[in-house]
């Protein structure tokens, strides 16, 4: 599948995934997987039958939440306007998984693109294309925020600063969302939780969700630092835990700015160990937030470098196994539907209760 393009991401090695498996555990438990990509740009493509592989590899999975990834961006027309493209083209895969002639789950049943809000209230008129583009899908924005002094840390296709999300700018362009009955993705780093913190008290009515567990760094200047950034983190989490507005996705953590270095394996690990690494931070989101205020997230194709749909699923089945059938529900697809207003047609035939 090549080299990913961003450089703090690993590069998927199919031939790696392939040398481990292990049975799917609890195969009866309906998910949507809250939070994946497809693209096709140089060194890394995963278009719809590459998730659909995926998908169908054992795990229940109902419907799924494509997310901004700078899709098929629109060649022409107007810059603000191009990225109404990457709402056509998923769109145009959740047709094709809902015609049923590709298999039960339904990719991409809501979908989540990017607008600059920086525009302000002239953000609207591509909010209202967006909407326009898949009226029956569409849910809302991410605009990227991840900042961080180490300038190796950022992802150099988006123009972020430390203060982005309190700029006049920006605030006028997402005072759009809530309007239009539009929620926001927020993908920022674990030191950057305050600004967000912020931001969900000003727009108390906006529902927000914070991506991958809230940003988690373990390389560069916050190597051999996991201590320290646990702490600031979870003190973070603690007070954006208090607006009843936002949400948090559990997952991400596959991604080799998290430093956990399961990419880096001469083989892959189990799911035992993946939990094993993952349970601090994801049991403290949840006692946090509450089942019924996450959900977990493959973060698909980005931790494929790091484990396979199987195992990873696998991995949050076992961080959660003391859990209530109740919790278990809210975690892998009830928070997600209601966040994403999924209703049953979404969800599958017949729908989970």
């Amino acid at each position: 599948m090549g080299t990913a393009n961003h450089p703090q991401h690993a590069a998927i090695r199919p031939a790696w995934l392939a040398s481990y498996s292990e049975d799917v555990i609890d195969p009866g438990q309906p998910i949507v997987d809250a939070h994946h990509h497809l693209y096709d740009r140089p060194g890394m493509r995963y278009l719809f039958h590459d998730m659909l592989e995926d998908v169908g590899d054992g795990h229940d999975i109902r419907a799924t939440v494509f997310v901004q990834a700078r899709a098929m961006h629109r060649a022409g027309g107007p810059e603000e306007m191009k990225p109404i493209g990457e709402t056509e083209f998923a769109n145009g895969m959740a047709a094709m998984s809902a015609s049923g002639m590709f298999g039960a789950a339904r990719l991409c049943a809501g979908i989540v693109s990017g607008a600059d809000l920086t525009l302000g209230a002239a953000a609207r008129r591509v909010l209202e294309a967006h909407i326009a583009a898949a009226p029956a899908r569409f849910r809302g924005i991410r605009h990227t925020a991840a900042w961080d002094a180490d300038s190796s840390l950022l992802n150099p296709a988006y123009k972020v600063s430390e203060d982005l999300l309190a700029t006049p700018e920006f605030r006028a362009g997402f005072g759009q969302l809530a309007p239009l009955g539009l929620s926001f993705d927020a993908w920022l780093f674990f030191h950057q939780l305050p600004r967000l913190i912020d931001l969900a008290h000003a727009f108390p009515e906006t529902p927000i969700v914070l991506n991958h567990c809230g940003g988690i760094l373990g390389i560069g200047p916050y190597a051999g630092a996991g201590n320290e950034v646990f702490a600031r983190w979870k003190a973070g989490l603690r007070d954006l835990a208090a607006c009843p507005n936002v949400m948090i996705k559990l997952g991400g953590l596959g991604m080799r700015m998290c430093g956990f270095g399961f990419d880096a394996l001469d083989t892959p690990a189990p799911s035992a160990r993946l939990a094993e690494a993952w349970r601090p931070w994801m049991e403290t989101a949840i006692g946090l937030f509450g089942a019924n205020r996450c959900m977990f997230e493959s973060n698909f194709p980005v931790d494929k470098c790091a484990f396979s749909y199987r195992v990873g699923w696998n991995a949050m089945k076992r961080v959660c196994e003391g859990a209530s059938r109740e919790e278990k529900d809210d975690l892998f697809w009830r928070s997600a539907a209601r966040f994403y207003r999924l209703g049953p047609e979404d969800l599958g035939d017949p729908a989970p209760g």
